[in-house]
């Protein structure tokens, strides 16, 4: 697969996803706000509606499009003995609290299926000595990197929770040939920077956002609006966003639906001024320029007036109810064919008001499982699908899923 991604809504030919596994039911009430989790899942509702959702993505796709799961790709670099010491190496190094040395040679016998345990759920089965949290944020994969044209920004996570994923996606881009083609291109962030996958957002190969999140640390979006300009991105408009945990990337608050569409929470974004600062090189030298709104610097930077749909629609109630469920969250399969959560009604019945088509998961896939979507029709849809369960984690059909090529954008 040619791995390559020239923006947020070109027709989806690859993408990474993690179906929720036992790791969600080993989330203990008592540590869930530890683990970054507002509720604990049921595992099975989750899991029948996450796949629900990848059927949604395969009835889209073309017919050599792929949706690849994480895990199986883990498994499959951890056949190779250099990747999984590489990746014992780095755990041991980044959890010096959890004494892993004196277990190293017990992890480095494990077998490649044992050892994606340990990784996902935090046991061995057959030693009681030791033990780590489960990785339920796995579920989120969108966060462990971002795919910017034909290279790779690999995330660092913010929270101790999630750096394990971190080091996953980093043994993944080193080891496994399916990133072959971007192994010497990849950016990586280091140390105690931090930058994660949902708060960077493709508006064209020029043209890069990148969230100032609670997630995203401002040396962590320097390091990779640096790497991203050294490899032909022309602009980065960074846009700093309130830092709590209802908006903890700028995709929970903002996601592009159309060439000129984007669904946004207007108090985070339309009603703030002087939040958005343009970076662009200048010899050897990242310049920077205040930006009045993100509306005026996308349409500066892109040449496009971009239509604001507002999530949950005019009532303020509203905006904050859907943008807490994930109504700005949503994903495109394609230009003007979005996908997100039903619940948030007013969002949708706003994107109706817009020119789009509401249907739910089982129309569309009974309309286009057996006909080939036209990536290039003006008919717009808006695809709603059940997430009761996904739901309480917060993340929506962004946070869920890592493109990885997608058609450029003619």
């Amino acid at each position: 697969m040619h791995i390559n991604v020239s923006s947020e809504i070109g027709h989806l030919n690859g993408v990474i996803v993690h179906t929720p596994g036992h790791e969600v039911s080993l989330v203990n009430p008592e540590l869930k706000d530890e683990l970054l989790f507002d509720d604990i899942i049921f595992e099975e509702d989750a899991r029948e509606e996450h796949l629900e959702m990848l059927k949604i993505f395969k009835a889209a796709m073309p017919a050599d499009g792929r949706v690849i799961e994480i895990t199986d790709l883990i498994s499959d670099v951890f056949q190779k003995e250099d990747a999984r010491y590489h990746f014992i190496d780095q755990l041991i190094r980044e959890f010096p609290e959890a004494n892993l040395h004196v277990i190293e040679q017990e992890l480095k016998e494990l077998t490649p299926d044992e050892l994606l345990c340990f990784v996902t759920e935090g046991r061995i089965k057959k030693s009681k000595g030791f033990s780590l949290n489960p990785t339920p944020n796995l579920l989120f994969t969108r966060d462990l990197a971002a795919v910017v044209g034909n290279g790779i920004l690999v995330s660092r996570a913010a929270k101790k929770a999630r750096l394990r994923e971190s080091l996953l996606m980093e043994t993944l881009v080193q080891h496994h040939p399916m990133f072959e083609a971007v192994r010497d291109k990849a950016i990586r962030i280091e140390g105690q920077q931090s930058i994660e996958g949902g708060d960077v957002l493709v508006v064209s190969d020029k043209l890069v956002l990148i969230g100032m999140s609670e997630r995203t640390s401002f040396s962590g979006l320097m390091k990779g609006t640096e790497g991203l300009l050294n490899r032909g991105v022309k602009t980065v408009l960074a846009v700093d966003i309130p830092k709590q945990r209802s908006s903890m990337h700028l995709d929970t608050i903002f996601t592009f639906a159309s060439q000129n569409e984007c669904i946004v929470f207007p108090p985070a974004l339309m009603e703030q001024e002087n939040n958005v600062v343009a970076l662009h090189k200048n010899g050897d030298n990242i310049v920077s320029e205040t930006k009045q709104s993100l509306h005026t610097a996308l349409r500066e930077y892109s040449g496009t007036n971009y239509n604001f749909i507002k999530c949950g629609g005019e009532d303020r109630t509203n905006q904050f109810r859907e943008q807490w469920t994930d109504g700005a969250n949503v994903f495109a399969l394609a230009p003007g064919v979005i996908v997100g959560y039903e619940r948030n009604t007013n969002t949708f019945n706003t994107l109706v008001d817009c020119g789009y088509i509401l249907m739910n998961q089982y129309e569309f896939i009974e309309e286009y499982e057996h006909k080939k979507l036209d990536p290039n029709s003006d008919q717009k849809i808006a695809i709603s699908f059940q997430g009761h369960e996904l739901c309480r984690g917060r993340g929506g059909a962004r946070c869920m899923t890592m493109p990885i090529s997608r058609t450029p954008i003619s």
